[in-house]
Order: structure tokens, then C-alpha cells, then sequence
């Protein structure tokens, strides 16, 4: 089968200060590496596509949390693969272990953009290199829908700067996942775990662009919906469902492997 698999140690940078414990939003950083990766196995990495005028980009992330997550240093398995191609869609599965247990499983949907015309081309090149995995964990793939909002909560601005650019001087999926995160405050954070994330992009920012986060709660308890503005325009919806969260092992009793070292 067609499934690639990666292994990374959680670093300090991707680390949840408080808990020693990855970042949510560093695990879908990871899942884009995994996936570039893949890809360059394919010779379809983003250097390959420039060769063609093409890029990649991702329109849609969902993830479920469903187990505790990893702490520093700890080493973490990516299973991704594709799991359903149409004409112009591509959608990627996957699932994220760590000590051969999952806790993490999602989706995301992708696209081959034309570099000219920033319209999205067919995928027959891909239906050649890649085999499809029929495995969607998380049931069919769905059309994003974002909840009702009823409130808004919060609201906070962002200029971007060029730590928030990615090799195609577009503003970084990570950035926007960053100012839904801002809205919140320490003591939410510090109550409440996340266990399910779904994102919608739906436009391309850039440096200097003057970005608007808006976070509202929905009907649904723990449910919030976030959405980030470019003059007046959404160009990123995110969706969150947070849990009380419950009591672990605390790092310093923790049997880390790297207490070991010698």
C-alpha cells in the first residue's frame, strides 16, 4: 500500500511551555512536512512543481485529538496517505502515534495550483505517481461547514511580518492557527485541552496585510468558531472543540526516555 511514514522527536520549539507536551498546532506543521515529504518521493515536492509553473496548497485541515498528546522530546510516527482523487481535488489521511498508541487522526484537502493563472489544475499527474489508500478515518470526506456563531468573544489585530511567510511569500497556514490560539486566554488554555480542529483558507495573504481575528461561541458547549479578516473578508475559518482537561503524569515523575542518556 501507498502509505508514507515518518518519525520526528517533539522539539523545544514545537513544545507547550506549560506542559511539556506538543503544541496542537505543531502537529499539523509536522503533518505538512510529512506530506512534503511523501511527495518528494514522487518527485512532486514544491521544487519539483516550479519547474512546471505549478504549486501545491492546502485548503482544508481536520484533526481529532483522541488520546494525550506526546511530551518533549518524545518520538511520534505519521502515517499519511492519499485517500481519494478527483479531477482537480486531492485529499490526504492520516494518523499520528506515539508509544504505538494514536492520538492524533484527520484529513486535509489539497489542490496544484497554476502559478499564472492561480486556478487549480487536473490531477492527472497525480492519479499516475500515487496510489489511493481507501482508508478516510474519520468517515467520508464532507464539504467544510462552519457553525452558527451566536457572540463574539474576543477580537485581536495582526500585521504580518516576514516570520509569517512560507517559500511561496505567502502568509503561513501556522500563523493563522496562531492568531485563532491568541484569542484565548491563559486560563482557558489551562483548564481546557483541544480535541478537534477543523480549517477552511480561503484567501492568500501577504506581508503587511493587516489581518482581524474574531473568535464567537456557537450553541454547542466548548464549540467556538474563529474567523480572521482581510479588509472585511474571511480568509481564514477555523473551528475548535475544546474538553476539561484531565489529570496526567506530571513530567517530573514522567519515564522519559531521554532522562536515560548518558
Amino acid at each position: 500500500m501507498d502509505i508514507y511514514v515518518k518519525k520526528y522527536n517533539v522539539i523545544l520549539d514545537n513544545m507547550d511551555i506549560s506542559e511539556y507536551t506538543i503544541r496542537p498546532i505543531s502537529v499539523i506543521m509536522y503533518l505538512q512536512d510529512a506530506f512534503a515529504r511523501f511527495c518528494a518521493t514522487k518527485q512532486m515536492a514544491a521544487y519539483d512543481l516550479f519547474k512546471t509553473n505549478q504549486y501545491w496548497i492546502v485548503t482544508e485541515f481536520n484533526i481529532d485529538f483522541i488520546d494525550d498528546l506526546p511530551y518533549w522530546s518524545e518520538e511520534i510516527e505519521i502515517s499519511i496517505w492519499i485517500s481519494e482523487i478527483s479531477k482537480i481535488k486531492i485529499y490526504t489521511d492520516y494518523e499520528i502515534k506515539y508509544k504505538n498508541k494514536t492520538f492524533a487522526k484527520g484529513n486535509s484537502l489539497w489542490f496544484i495550483i497554476d502559478r499564472e493563472t492561480k486556478r487549480p489544475i487536473k490531477t492527472d499527474v497525480v492519479s499516475e505517481r500515487f496510489n489511493v489508500v481507501d482508508n478516510c478515518v474519520l468517515g467520508e470526506h464532507k464539504k467544510f461547514v462552519l457553525p452558527e456563531t451566536k457572540e463574539m468573544l474576543n477580537e485581536i489585530k495582526h500585521t504580518n511580518n516576514l516570520s509569517d511567510l512560507d517559500f511561496n511569500n505567502h502568509v503561513n497556514n501556522k500563523s493563522y492557527i496562531n492568531l485563532a490560539e491568541m484569542t484565548s486566554t491563559n486560563e482557558f488554555r489551562n483548564k481546557y485541552s483541544l480535541c478537534s480542529l477543523n480549517i477552511r483558507f480561503n484567501k492568500e495573504t501577504f506581508l503587511n496585510d493587516l489581518l482581524i481575528c474574531k473568535t464567537y461561541n456557537t450553541d454547542k458547549k466548548n464549540h467556538y468558531v474563529h474567523i480572521i479578516e482581510k479588509d472585511g473578508v474571511s480568509v481564514c475559518d477555523i473551528s475548535t472543540v475544546w474538553k476539561e482537561k484531565v489529570p496526567r503524569v506530571s513530567i517530573v515523575d514522567y519515564d522519559m526516555e531521554v532522562k536515560k542518556e548518558i
